[in-house]
């Protein structure tokens, strides 16, 4: 049998090798040559292998290919990198996920690009959980159990969140994508860092007291605990108890963007909103500006609409107000008018009674002193009497017709202008006479004229002050 480490061209050391005094015989590899013989020999070697492990870092490429590491179940410290392409990936029922302890049948090849060791996998077949997987898998269990990952306890984000406190590692890329994201969709954000490991087994602690420092710090609206993706190992410190109830107990909401799309940690389930990237928790935790603004706009546009509508409302009850009520100069000259024809007929009715009254009390006087006389001439004494009660009768009916008309011209005097100027009210009017009965007709350096009850006085105008029409 050929040895199948033999490669054409290619003389091993040991006898029959030629002599250094004879350079001319000795071989230079290129590195794409030497690697495309380890990669035959390799096939020749070993051909179809089966080989078992838990994976880790498992990725599906766009195009359809899988990659992932397979490493000793035992805790060895083995590690192989697989490619699964498209179409055994195709034609697998199992779910790629770390933790996971599975069979693998392929082959072994050299990956040239590298130059690394790799086996290219044509079938899987699953085994189980792996170590970690299933620690993850008794914790979760045990949490949820407690009610931390309860969606009833999940708090919703502040609508416009101002400051954001993000938990991660200074040197990794997921702070690049959160800063960036944030600063291009809400440059209106704060941003605060609160440095932590992220990975190995001094990063849970170090979450814990970055976490304790912002509760005590107290200068965030929100809270955004992220990191860029990896292995299950890689992710372990977000699997973490003392992690989970940390978060449990923050006072502030709480997104994660741990990892990809397809990690999922403990940190994701007890976060009140769990994103699948780092990108996608800067882009969750805030409004976009550009989004704020359109409502802002919206907002001013209708509370403009509704201002102009309550003005527009208004200006028509004053318009019916005012075609209701009729100027008050206009009502002035009306009862001015109303009043000198009341005086008017007063006059001639006092002046028309007056003379009837003196024709009827001479009348009666006349009458009463023919018939005195002729009763004093035909009865004497007792005529005498009857006159006198007539004289006195006559009396108590002038003073009753005197009283009512004293009643009269004091009804009369009441309705005089001039009384109520002289309770203290004011009439003002422009130089040329025009009654002002608003201050809106008043401005300020305007000459005017107060009328008194007992004369004019000019006055100059200093300044107005409208009050309030709605009386409030």
């Amino acid at each position: 049998m050929a040895d199948p480490f033999s490669v054409p061209g290619f003389e091993p050391s040991g006898a029959g090798r030629a002599s250094p005094a004879a350079p001319a015989r000795a071989q230079a590899w290129s590195v794409s040559a030497l690697l495309l013989a380890a990669g035959d020999a390799l096939a020749a070697r070993f051909g179809a292998v089966t080989v078992r492990g838990e994976l880790s870092g498992c990725t599906r490429a766009s195009s359809g290919h899988c990659y992932f590491t397979l490493k000793d179940a035992a805790g060895g410290a083995g590690a192989l990198r697989c490619a699964m392409f498209r179409r055994a990936a195709s034609l697998s029922n199992v779910p790629l996920q770390d933790g996971l302890q599975v069979e693998l049948r392929g082959r072994l090849a050299v990956y040239e690009a590298r130059g690394e060791l790799q086996m290219v996998v044509e079938s899987l077949q699953r085994l189980g959980a792996g170590q970690l997987y299933e620690e993850f898998l008794r914790l979760r269990a045990r949490l949820t159990a407690e009610g931390l990952f309860d969606p009833a306890r999940k708090r919703p984000l502040p609508p416009f969140v101002r400051t954001v406190g993000v938990v991660t590692s200074l040197a990794g890329a997921a702070l690049h994508d959160v800063v960036a994201t944030l600063a291009r969709r809400a440059p209106h954000v704060e941003v605060i860092v609160y440095p932590s490991l992220v990975q190995g087994a001094d990063a849970p602690a170090a979450l814990v007291a970055a976490l304790a420092q912002v509760e005590r710090r107290n200068e965030v609206d929100a809270i955004l605990v992220c990191r860029g993706g990896g292995s299950l190992e890689d992710l372990w410190a977000f699997n973490d108890e003392r992690v989970v109830r940390a978060l449990d107990g923050m006072s502030r909401p709480v997104v994660s963007g741990v990892g990809h799309e397809t990690d999922v940690t403990l940190v994701d389930l007890v976060a009140d909103l769990r994103a699948a990237t780092p990108t996608a928790a800067a882009e969750a935790i805030a409004v976009e500006r550009a989004v704020v603004m359109d409502a802002l706009t919206a907002s001013a546009r209708r509370l403009s609409l509704r201002v102009e509508q309550r003005l527009q409302a208004h200006a028509q009850r004053l318009d019916t107000a005012a075609a209701r009520l009729a100027r008050p100069a206009q009502a002035l000259g009306a009862w001015r008018e109303r009043l000198q024809r009341l005086q008017a007929r007063h006059a001639a009715a006092l002046r028309t009674r007056t003379q009837a009254l003196a024709r009827t009390h001479e009348a009666l006087g006349l009458r009463l002193a023919h018939a005195g006389q002729r009763l004093l001439d035909a009865r004497g004494e007792a005529h005498r009497a009857l006159g006198a009660r007539f004289v006195r009768a006559a009396e108590r009916t002038l003073a009753r017709h005197a009283d009512v008309l004293r009643r009269h011209e004091q009804s009369l005097a009441n309705l005089d202008p001039q009384r109520v100027l002289e309770r203290g009210y004011t009439l003002l009017e422009s130089r040329d006479g025009r009654a002002l009965v608003s201050a809106a007709a008043l401005q300020a350096g305007q000459q005017v004229v107060a009328v008194l009850h007992d004369g004019r006085a000019d006055l100059h105008v200093d300044g107005v002050r409208l009050g309030d029409k709605s009386g409030g």
